[in-house]
């Protein structure tokens, strides 16, 4: 019985548009998700641009918000010491640095002028002294812990200027505290907000010096040691050491003494302590203030040396005829 079939067949061409079209789709899909994507990238883009434009406004903004800080009372990044009390005892006077000096300088000066001739007599000048100290270096403590009865006496009467330079050299060396950092911002606290204090606070920072290698006092320790060091104004002192006030400072005075310290013959800080006397490094025993003494002695005497050598005599007035 024949069928009436009224579906038209599909021949070769027909096919060939079902696949053209269906490809067409496909393409059309495809590049719609790549502008998806693409999209979401560019956003994604712009969001951490603006994360990141935030996180540096943020630090400008703190760093504005808080501008480096520097101590009071400082001469040529050190803090002078004018007079030292608690310390008792001394191993050399000041009058013994004095009388060495004119006795070894008069067995090689020229005989002193007279009266007669006009000229002036010169005095000794004060040993300048200068020590640029790590708070975490066992050297600086042995130096401190062996002269600071010599030091106290000398410096009281006026036999020689004393100043200390807190330096870091050995922020490394505590575990990732940065201890020798913080105790010589501390340190540099002291000298600002109790000035006659800062002798005891230095003394007591290297008597009771931690081990290299550990993480050191915390700030609000060494706040605690300050205060017990006779701190003037202890909520100024303790406000000071736990905010890190003078950190920045410290890293400058450093880095500028690691590339030349002054009114020196090209020296530079290459390890500490470094104990200057008139300019001259002390490279003897640390822990001997016997020998340190004679240091000082040969200093003071060649200082006076020099004072002798350059006093310029007045000329004597022509009697009139």
């Amino acid at each position: 019985m024949p069928t009436d079939d009224s579906r038209p067949e599909t021949g070769p061409i027909d096919r060939r548009e079902a696949v053209r079209e269906k490809a067409q789709q496909v393409r059309v899909q495809q590049k719609r998700a790549r502008l998806i994507r693409r999209s979401a990238l560019i956003a994604g883009v712009v969001v951490a641009a603006v994360a990141v434009t935030a996180v540096v406004a943020w630090a400008i903004s703190a760093t504005i918000s808080r501008p480096q800080l520097e101590p009071s009372n400082v001469t040529a990044d050190g803090f002078p010491i004018t007079s030292i009390t608690g310390v008792s005892g001394a191993s050399l006077s000041a009058e013994d640095v004095t009388r060495e000096g004119e006795a070894e300088s008069e067995s090689t000066a020229s005989p002193e002028p007279t009266p007669e001739s006009g000229a002036t007599e010169s005095a000794v000048p004060p040993v300048e002294i200068r020590v640029y100290v790590d708070y975490l270096s066992s050297g600086a403590r042995d130096w401190q812990l062996a002269n600071v009865q010599q030091l106290s006496t000398w410096v009281n009467e006026g036999a020689v200027t004393l100043t200390y330079h807190p330096v870091s050299m050995l922020a490394a060396k505590s575990n990732g505290t940065k201890y020798s950092l913080r105790a010589a911002s501390a340190a540099a606290c002291m000298a600002t907000h109790s000035p006659d204090d800062f002798f005891q606070f230095n003394n007591e920072l290297l008597s009771r010096q931690p081990a290299i290698d550990s993480d050191g006092y915390s700030d609000a320790e060494l706040a605690d040691l300050a205060i017990a060091s006779g701190a003037d104004d202890p909520k100024k002192v303790r406000n000071c050491i736990e905010a890190d006030d003078f950190t920045g400072w410290v890293k400058e005075v450093t880095e500028r003494a690691v590339a030349g310290i002054p009114d020196t013959d090209d020296l530079a800080l290459t390890g500490i302590p470094m104990i200057l006397v008139n300019g001259e490094a002390y490279v003897g025993a640390l822990d001997d203030p016997a020998e340190f003494s004679q240091f000082v002695m040969t200093s003071a005497s060649d200082a006076f040396y020099k004072s002798q050598q350059t006093a310029t005599p007045t000329p004597t007035p022509t009697p009139t005829p």
